[in-house]
């Protein structure tokens, strides 16, 4: 079996290769979201590369997308879809050719997700929808008694709409213990800091008066941070958990790390010209440092991570500083 410090490993090469995609893709395209998908990226590959002891966290196979006995993922922050679209095509959901033709006509990758991309379970744009639509899509399977997770995905941002506080009450009145939401909070959006354009902090107060249960990640790119904060919230029952990560908004790249400016707008040829040199260099340097074994499973690297047992298990204890592969 890998080494566990192998499998972080592993995840960072996904995560820089994925940055690389992003901002290739956006900068063919002319326009896109750059920051607000660079700052989620290790959330993504955390949950659909990473392992707790050995067990995929989310179940998922790309050569039968949407079977009933996959977990479901919904990104409600819609406008970072490039992230989104990097991972799905890295796993073989769809040919990663489909990245040069993102936000052209008839492509099917546009701006935003939709549900004829394999992979995409629910159409996302308009900002709050996605996380209504996944509490709708989890008491669905609550009533069918199916064991099916449902992971969603929004911005801090994106707190700032009221209907995200009506989906966060619904989920609390019916205990949706299935659903596993996952704050983006890099503290900008658009317009500037949200502090100085709408404040929303404290949010894991706010959640815990909702009736939620709120599990920190300090570090939203630390990727033993991220897989401790979903070991956290497989233990969770009879409530909803909120995975409240803090992130950089740019990670990656330093000219634009925390920087509103690079909210929605493609990277110019000169900054391009420094970005990706430095993080292919990145790249090649973390996989001199793994292992030829040191993936996440040959059914993974295929696009597949089912594995018995995830859903149901009960986790002794948290990873702390030596996190079990």
């Amino acid at each position: 079996m890998d080494s566990f410090r192998d499998h972080l490993q592993f995840l960072k090469q996904k995560a820089t290769q994925a940055r690389i995609d992003v901002l290739e893709t956006i900068h063919r395209a002319e326009g896109g979201h750059p920051g607000s998908s660079l700052s989620m990226i290790d959330l993504l590959v955390g949950l659909y590369y990473g392992k707790i002891q050995g067990l995929p966290i989310m179940q998922y196979d790309a050569r039968k997308p949407g079977s009933q006995d996959q977990d479901y993922f919904v990104l409600s922050k819609g406008h970072a879809a490039p992230a989104w679209y990097a991972v799905l095509a890295d796993l073989g959901f769809f040919d990663k050719a489909e990245l040069d033709h993102f936000r052209q006509a008839n492509s099917m990758l546009q701006a935003h997700p939709s549900k004829k991309i394999p992979g995409v379970p629910l159409s996302a744009g308009s900002l709050g929808h996605g996380f209504s639509s996944a509490i709708g899509l989890a008491m669905a399977l609550k009533a069918e008694r199916a064991t099916n997770r449902v992971f969603v995905l929004l911005g801090d941002g994106e707190l700032q709409e009221g209907q995200i506080w009506e989906a966060a009450l619904t989920a609390a009145h019916y205990r949706l213990d299935n659903v596993v939401l996952i704050i983006d909070a890099n503290g900008l959006q658009l317009d500037g800091t949200l502090r100085s354009v709408m404040n929303v902090e404290p949010i894991a107060d706010k959640f815990e008066a909702f009736g939620w249960k709120t599990i920190p990640v300090r570090d939203g790119h630390d990727f033993e941070e991220i897989l401790a904060g979903f070991e956290k919230a497989f233990d969770v029952k009879r409530k909803p958990t909120a995975i409240i990560a803090r992130t950089v908004k740019g990670k990656g790249i330093s000219f634009m790390e925390n920087k509103a400016s690079y909210h929605g707008v493609a990277l110019s040829d000169q900054e391009m010209a420094e970005a990706i040199p430095m993080l292919k260099a990145e790249l090649a340097g973390l996989r001199m440092g793994v292992g030829a074994g040191s993936g996440v499973g040959a059914g993974a690297r295929a696009g597949a991570n089912l594995g018995s047992g995830v859903r149901n298990r009960t986790v002794a204890g948290s990873f702390g500083s030596k996190i079990p592969y």
